[in-house]
């Protein structure tokens, strides 16, 4: 049963049962999936066609889900954005995606005029009472009237398959722009049984999501949580100390974070009434501290930690069970069900308990590929280990690019990425996309961003540059041209001045030497 249609039966068994809530406005399982058909009519009516793509790029409220998933009931493929991220990225994304409507709102719309008239995008939705003036030839319509045009018209014809894709994911790559996760009906599916499986949710949960819904573990909050008939309270995370407040009004008892936001979230007051129903706390997105999980776990003395990891490609892969949080706290644990996972070593064998090697995932969680890229594709899309050599057709597995270690119970332990990609507050940032925005200042002659360990962050992201003769004030404008063009997560913590960069035998500049040489005197500023 695909999303769309887990919401219809939701609706059929359960129509009054609070499903969705953002702020004041709460919608029952009726309500939600009722709109969610209703859009899908209205994409309909708008002359989209089956597997067109829609862009949404809206904070986390009600209008995004519907979005999300009228799509998905309408056959066209759903893109949602970081609301984060800023002109340049969503233009990229819109251009790569090929969208042709973008749901959004009249202030983002305003910094985007020029991205969406260079792209296919020919519809706006804004969720505004008005509709402001778009790029010419593209029509602008507000929410209502959007929906009031579907009027009772018929759902678009040609129902989705479950191989069918669902969604484009856009995370960042290692060789520049993000890429789009392509994933099918049956990978969201797929996800949201085996996640909500081990999670234990029921339809007494309340989910509080906090993550960007443009994160695969941001978005897996819905897919869980309509999977088990839970409610889901949408929160724009603004301030720590809200997040208290937020559980304790709306009784929460499922919470998924990042660790640089537990660690905020360890610093500051939560009320008996705040703490009192939490029934787990998931990480994901990076190593958890043991003191972070320690103070987490004295907080919340009867929930019940998961810790988790996951990539893009495949949504969700290893979970540790509660029960061995005690002896094995470094671990990542052990494959999701319906999901294998195997440690390769380089030559594509498996290695044995206490090798290092690449995890390899394999199973129906596996995406479909990157969004019009067929050759980064195939480096990561490869057929998995310990096939039979007369198997006509080998099976795709993730081929993830992180490197772990299996023990001899089969447990297993993040060693470190195998590419240069940096992981900062739960995302995954290319260098070279950060070094793009460095070189558009117009004032380095060579640039390289490259991530050193911090405690907060997981890695905090350096940039060590060589300025154009006679600038004398590169790093102040490298960061202020940064700050400007990057989402706030992608912006360098520290511009180091230098005099030349190293570089490997083969000419490319070395990235891990530069991590190395951070203790050598150099002029700095921090962002």
């Amino acid at each position: 049963m695909m999303l769309f249609q887990t919401l219809r039966a939701q609706a059929a068994c359960r129509p009054d049962a609070p499903a969705l809530k953002a702020g004041a406005r709460a919608l029952s399982y009726g309500e939600v999936a009722a709109l969610q058909d209703g859009v899908a009519r209205a994409f309909a009516q708008l002359g989209l066609a089956r597997l067109d793509r829609v862009a949404v790029y809206l904070d986390k409220r009600i209008e995004t889900v519907a979005a999300v998933f009228g799509a998905f009931a309408a056959n066209m493929i759903a893109v949602p954005c970081n609301p984060v991220l800023k002109a340049p990225q969503i233009g990229h994304i819109l251009r790569d995606s090929g969208a042709r409507v973008m749901v959004t709102s009249a202030s983002r719309l305003a910094t985007l005029s020029a991205d969406v008239a260079d792209s296919a995008v020919t519809h706006v939705v804004v969720v505004d009472a008005a509709a402001p003036d778009g790029p010419a030839g593209i029509a602008v319509l507000t929410w209502a009237d959007f929906l009031d045009a579907a009027g009772g018209g018929p759902a678009p014809a040609g129902p989705p398959v479950d191989s069918d894709p669902a969604a484009i994911f856009y995370t960042s790559g290692s060789t520049g722009k993000p890429k789009g996760v392509v994933v099918s009906h049956r990978n969201l599916a797929v996800g949201g049984a085996s996640v909500a499986g081990y999670l234990k949710n029921n339809a007494q949960d309340r989910i509080l999501a906090l993550l960007p819904l443009s994160f695969d573990a941001g978005f897996s909050q819905l897919t869980t949580g309509f999977t088990a008939g839970a409610c889901l309270v949408l929160h724009n995370f603004l301030l720590p100390a809200d997040v208290p407040k937020v559980c304790a009004r709306e009784g929460i008892t499922g919470l998924t974070c990042v660790p640089p936001l537990w660690i905020q979230l360890t610093q500051v007051a939560w009320s008996e009434a705040a703490r009192e129903q939490l029934r787990y706390f998931a990480n994901t997105g990076g190593h958890m501290p043991r003191d972070v999980l320690a103070a987490l776990r004295a907080l919340f003395p009867n929930a019940a930690p998961y810790l988790m990891y996951g990539l893009t490609e495949a949504f969700r892969s290893t979970y540790l069970d509660p029960e061995e949080v005690d002896c094995r706290p470094d671990s990542i644990g052990k494959a999701i069900p319906n999901a294998e996972i195997l440690v390769a070593r380089p030559d594509g064998s498996l290695a044995g308990p206490g090798e290092q090697g690449e995890l390899v995932h394999r199973g129906p969680l596996v995406a479909l590929g990157y969004w019009n890229d067929p050759e980064r594709t195939a480096e990561r899309f490869k057929p998995a280990p310990g096939q039979p050599a007369e198997l006509p057709m080998a099976e795709p597995a993730v081929w993830s690019g992180d490197l772990v270690r299996l023990d001899a119970d089969g447990f297993l332990y993040f060693v470190g990425r195998g590419d240069e990609m940096i992981k900062t507050s739960g995302y995954r940032v290319s260098p070279t996309e950060v070094e793009e925005a460095i070189f558009a200042s117009g004032v380095v002659a060579e640039a390289a961003a490259f991530g050193v360990p911090d405690r907060a962050l997981g890695q905090a992201i350096v940039a060590a540059v060589v300025a154009k003769p006679d600038v004398t004030d590169a790093p102040d404008r490298v960061l202020a041209h940064c700050r400007a063009a990057l989402p706030r997560f992608m912006v360098p913590q520290q511009i180091a001045l230098r005099a030349g960069l190293p570089r490997s035998p083969n000419g490319k500049i070395d990235r891990k030497r530069l991590a190395q040489q951070m203790t050598e005197p150099a002029q700095e500023i921090e962002a």
